[in-house]
């Protein structure tokens, strides 16, 4: 059984509520709760109904600090053009279009989240094009990459690191937002700020999480 892609909004709004992050107060998402079922689903149950593992219905500890650097420093954003990588909830999306960048594209793998950028977007008033894409590797468009809590598994990691060189070598900015991952590389990062982060046991280690924004630093030659 798999899920309809088309049917995808009305499972969003059947399986969420609208919810703001406890960061990012300003932001409203469509974000699962222990309301819903679809927050005590397992791996296993999620693959039985045919739903990849849902990362568009939570605010993850390193979206919402990137979230809120954007929010918090517009000057970057203003005029800009933004991609926002593993987009998710469209969670930094949102924060960059609001921020004032003159365009923003959110990219994600998963269907679903196009569903959910549809209708977070929507809540907040702002205008984010979407592209379910996996853009890896691939040249970009755009003035900035921001990527909220991407290097929590080995393979993406390695598959990351040298995209994010090449880009900065072009001139890009790739801005991170990562509450300590396990493969966040170490030696090419700047720190941008620092965050302690409200989230839920359901999901982490604690409750709250110190999740650094960094900029991505061209690799040494």
């Amino acid at each position: 059984m798999t899920l309809d892609p088309d049917r995808a909004e009305d499972f969003i709004r059947a399986n969420t509520a609208v919810l703001s992050p406890p960061h990012v107060p300003e932001i409203r998402l469509h974000l699962a709760d222990e309301a819903h079922e679809l927050w005590l689903k397992t791996e296993a149950e999620l693959e039985a109904i045919g739903l990849p593992p849902p990362f568009w219905a939570f605010a993850w500890a390193g979206g919402q600090a990137l979230a809120r650097y954007v929010l918090d420093n517009p000057s970057l954003m203003a005029g800009r053009q933004v991609l926002d990588f593993a987009t998710g909830s469209g969670l930094v999306a949102i924060a960059a279009a609001s921020a004032g960048a003159a365009h923003v594209l959110a990219a994600d793998t998963d269907p679903f989240t196009a569903a959910a950028v549809r209708l977070n977007t929507a809540l907040n008033g702002v205008e984010v094009k979407m592209r379910v894409e996996d853009l890896i590797g691939q040249p970009i468009d755009a003035d900035i990459l921001l990527a909220g809590d991407v290097f929590f598994d080995r393979d993406l990691a390695g598959a990351l690191v040298p995209w994010f060189d090449r880009l900065t070598a072009e001139g890009k900015t790739v801005i991170v937002g990562d509450p300590g991952r396990a493969y966040l590389p170490g030696g090419r990062l700047q720190k941008l700020a620092e965050y302690r982060v409200s989230v839920t046991r359901a999901l982490e280690d604690a409750e709250v999480k110190q999740a650094v924004v960094w900029r991505w630093a061209p690799a040494a030659t």
